[in-house]
């Protein structure tokens, strides 16, 4: 079997960084010659590799596991993981072929990272504990329950998840519409999927489910929240993990204003920049007057009084909330994120409607005017194409004259390329959206101020 490896897996046998691996290609004509890829992020095969770090003195170790998983990378990526789910190993080396399976998979699996694994995780407990989306398992294995219960919509990551956790319960279908989980749970802990339009609006319209209210469309994460404590008993823990954007959006207000006047709603916490963990409770008894909103993780201590959340906004981000001194509330978003380097480049060219009919699919992303493109994120990066799309609206031209987006010109690039693309404009986004927070808050602070709801230091 011919086994590849990338520059980033050469790196890793050899234990260096991965300039020094670009070094060798820049520095000896004898490096081995690519034999796939792409030619941002070439393949080698690893017994040339191995042959040529032998002869040129450098150290290396190729463990079971590495060659276990370069055997595996050989698949087609389509079928990458369907290879890891029927792959007969220990369970120490599934966990190592499983760790990199996500990092090669990484944009279209979005794993929950680890450190917000553990922040979920601290905020509830019980017996039985649900993950009514759990992917691969990682937020249920965390678990310290005894009885684990999940569902996956893609029959793979289903498998996995079994293979990972022998003794959970673990469901396939889709979980909004085809719910399988019904044993009611001490806890539900849950990373959804985000911005799905297509989660079930007009087959689910009269659910029981929607207790606190009818999700709006565009507000598939408030369908989450709900179908999350659907599944827990009274008083039962509900941990999820959200935009930060569900605490603002106006559509779902309405939804937001019921939670919090049953005393569903415990806390609102930022974990990550654009995150934000939701903690729950099914109501029982008199809803309590103060939750906690806050910036990080933390003690759950009550800062923020209900009343004065139940406004014409129901506004529960905890960046607009939190803190009594007017210089400790403003100054987290005056830190301004690192802008992308910015080269000179000339890329071939192509239209935005052009780039989207070559790869349809049922990825959706939205467009500065709410116009949703399906696509397959495997042709289309799509931060990429949320970018391109961005950067065409803020070139209209001032006046009456109307931009035709699907004509704008952009760069024609490769599926690699367009994901390096697409983490500059992240960066761009990320810019854009601190200087409006900062805007944002400088608004509530002169407000704050006024009427004594903030003092200065």
């Amino acid at each position: 079997m011919d086994e590849t490896v990338s520059a980033g897996d050469i790196a890793r046998l050899a234990e260096v960084g991965r300039a020094a691996v670009s070094n060798w290609r820049r520095r000896f004509e004898d490096f081995p010659s690519p034999v796939g890829g792409t030619a941002s992020s070439p393949l080698y095969l690893l017994r040339d590799v191995e042959v040529w770090l032998r002869r040129n003195g450098k150290s290396f170790r190729v463990s079971p596991a590495e060659r276990l998983w370069t055997q595996l990378r050989t698949h087609d990526d389509l079928r990458l993981g369907e290879a890891l789910a029927n792959t007969e190993t220990d369970d120490t080396t599934f966990e190592f072929l499983h760790e990199r399976y996500l990092e090669a998979h990484s944009r279209l699996l979005n794993p929950t990272p680890p450190e917000v694994i553990e922040a979920v995780i601290a905020t509830t407990d019980g017996q039985t504990v649900v993950d009514p989306a759990c992917g691969t398992g990682s937020l249920l294995r965390a678990s310290k329950a005894k009885n684990k219960i999940g569902q996956e919509i893609d029959p793979v990551s289903a498998v996995i998840a079994r293979r990972r956790m022998p003794k959970a319960q673990i469901f396939t279908g889709d979980s909004l519409r085809h719910n399988g989980i019904h044993e009611k749970a001490d806890a539900v802990i849950c990373d959804p999927p985000w911005h799905d339009r297509t989660w079930g609006h007009e087959e689910l319209v009269g659910d029981t489910r929607w207790t606190y209210g009818l999700p709006p469309r565009g507000e598939p994460e408030l369908a989450w929240l709900q179908h999350c404590l659907s599944l827990t008993k009274p008083g039962g823990l509900v941990a999820v993990l959200l935009p930060s954007a569900a605490a603002t959006r106006r559509p779902g207000k309405r939804i937001r204003g019921n939670l919090l006047r049953a005393g569903a709603i415990r806390a609102v916490v930022t974990v990550t920049p654009g995150r934000d963990l939701w903690l729950l409770r099914n109501p029982i008894g008199r809803a309590p007057e103060q939750i906690a909103l806050l910036q990080s993780p933390g003690p759950l201590d009550p800062n923020t009084r209900v009343i004065d959340l139940l406004d014409d906004d129901v506004d529960l981000s905890p960046a607009r909330r939190t803190g009594t001194d007017a210089t400790e509330y403003t100054r987290a978003v005056f830190e301004a994120p690192t802008l992308p380097e910015l080269q000179e480049v000339a890329p071939p060219m192509t239209t935005i409607g052009e780039l989207v009919r070559k790869a349809p699919g049922n990825h959706p992303v939205t467009s500065p005017t709410g116009a949703v493109y399906e696509i397959n994120p495997r042709k289309i990066d799509p931060d990429f194409l949320e970018g391109v799309l961005k950067a065409a609206f803020a070139r209209t031209p001032t006046g009456s004259t109307r931009l035709d987006v699907r004509r704008t010109q952009v760069p024609s690039l490769p599926i690699d390329e367009q994901r390096k693309y697409g983490q500059a404009f992240k960066q761009l986004k990320e810019a854009e959206e601190k200087l409006n927070d900062a805007a944002e808050l400088i608004r509530i602070g002169y407000a704050g101020l006024l009427q004594g709801q903030i003092g200065p230091r």
